[in-house]
């Protein structure tokens, strides 16, 4: 053997030898974490109905202590929203006239409900309760209708365009405590908010009851808001909704499904297990790499209850915490007071190196793309090279992944690159060997990774 075919034969052993060295050591595998930055677990913060002291009270403390929101609003009432509460049908004046001689029957029960509050009488005010006026019939027949009860609701909205016909209610335009307690939010403050890291998302035009509403004003609801926020923020605002009262009526999931992208109310993805915040379920015992664990605290709910939701979220690693608040300080439904909010939010802080605090959006998008993810990777001169891609629409889905990719043990310090931008990452070591944490854009071009030479 020739001295030439020697040192070929002992490259080829030491190149072998290296490269069974990297399989036991893990050495180019490449991972993405469960959440971003390799946490234990996430927290979404959410508020619904976007009552006056979400912004004036709560909204200060959170940005005391870095938290981002998502804010779940009705557009219909903010100033400058192009889309006020109407009735799409015919003239109401028709209805209330044929309702004096063909009863309430699921042949026009969604078309009555839809213009009940189009009818040109009152229902409540910011100063007393939803059952009065027009509003006692309304949610009567929501109730009925969604419990099961569908003659009982018939019966309601029949009692409703009596009263009506008698002109025994008070004249006036409809409204409700979620509608008045918005009144003064104008889109030029939620661009200021929007600006600071916040999400805002739909909670439709008017807080309706959308299971007995007919297709049009259902439609109506959903689109109109999400075209108000699409005209004022921008389209990736568009992403998240809740369904007002929290609903999953199946007839109504069915149409809001396809018009925004994640829903509070239902998320039908095989891989995430709901709990939503009227279950017991203990979202430790769930098999499925993700658990999306409601909680909604309420006026009388203890601060350690509270507590012990995010240090079961720390003591597992597929739960997301979704906290569901209403009412601050003495306006909205169930409202949590000022102190209690501040500890809170303080104890949530704490924990910020293990668990990831980001708007309901943020944890969808990020989800998602980790489990439609594809990743391929090659080792040439020196360096790893990684392609990171997934197949969803990418006007929404653009979040950062967290990749975590072993490296030969003699790594240091790393150069990253993609796009053309470099940085430069420290290594640390688990039980599988040596590794880098980093983000990577999906479908953004490949990432390589070398070794920094000194």
């Amino acid at each position: 053997m020739t001295y030439k075919s020697l040192s070929v034969y002992s490259s080829i052993i030491i190149s072998v030898f290296c490269f069974l060295l990297c399989i036991r050591k893990s050495c180019g595998q490449t991972e993405i974490t469960p959440w971003q930055n390799d946490k234990k677990g996430a927290i979404s913060i959410t508020y619904d109905d976007g009552n006056r002291n979400q912004f004036k009270v709560a909204l200060p403390l959170m940005e005391g202590v870095k938290l981002p929101a998502t804010f779940f609003i009705i557009t219909g009432p903010i100033k400058g929203s192009h889309y006020r509460g109407q009735f799409i049908g015919r003239p109401v004046e028709e209805l209330i006239k044929e309702s004096a001689t063909i009863p309430t029957s699921a042949n026009n029960f969604f078309e009555r409900a839809s213009a009940s509050r189009y009818l040109g009488y009152a229902g409540a005010s910011e100063s007393f309760d939803q059952n009065t006026g027009v509003s006692i019939y309304y949610n009567r027949a929501d109730a009925f209708y969604k419990s099961g009860k569908k003659d009982s609701a018939y019966f309601e909205m029949d009692k409703l365009y009596q009263l009506v016909r008698e002109e025994k209610l008070e004249r006036g335009k409809y409204t409700s405590l979620e509608l008045s307690q918005e009144e003064g939010l104008s889109w030029d403050k939620i661009k200021e908010y929007a600006a600071k890291g916040y999400e805002f998302a739909s909670h439709t035009v008017t807080h309706a009851h959308l299971a007995i509403l007919d297709t049009a004003n259902m439609f109506y609801e959903l689109k109109k808001s999400k075209e108000d926020i699409s005209d004022h923020l921008g389209l990736k605002y568009t992403f998240s909704a809740e369904i007002p009262f929290g609903i999953d009526d199946p007839r109504v999931m069915k149409y809001s499904m396809p018009v925004y992208q994640a829903l509070r109310n239902r998320m039908t993805d095989p891989y995430l297990e709901e709990i939503n915040r009227g279950f017991k379920a203990d979202p430790g015992l769930s098999a499925k790499p993700y658990v999306q664990w409601q909680r909604g605290p309420v006026t009388n709910t203890p601060l350690w209850l509270m507590k012990s939701w995010v240090d079961t979220t720390l003591a597992h690693h597929n739960i997301w915490l979704v906290l569901v608040i209403h009412g601050v300080g003495n306006l909205g439904w169930e409202p949590l007071a000022r102190p209690l909010l501040e500890n809170y939010f303080h104890f949530i802080k704490k924990d910020e190196n293990d668990l990831w605090v980001a708007t309901f959006g943020d944890v969808a998008r990020y989800i998602r793309e980790r489990m439609h993810a594809r990743i391929s990777e090659q080792n040439k001169d020196h360096k790893i090279i990684i392609t990171l891609s997934h197949s969803l629409d990418t006007a929404f889905y653009d979040l950062p992944l967290t990749l975590k990719t072993y490296l030969p043990d003699d790594w240091g310090k790393v150069n990253i690159v993609q796009r053309n931008q470099l940085r430069i990452g420290i290594v640390k070591k688990d039980k599988k060997g040596t590794y880098i944490l980093y983000q990577a854009v999906p479908g953004q071009g490949n990432i390589i990774l070398s070794k920094l030479r000194r």
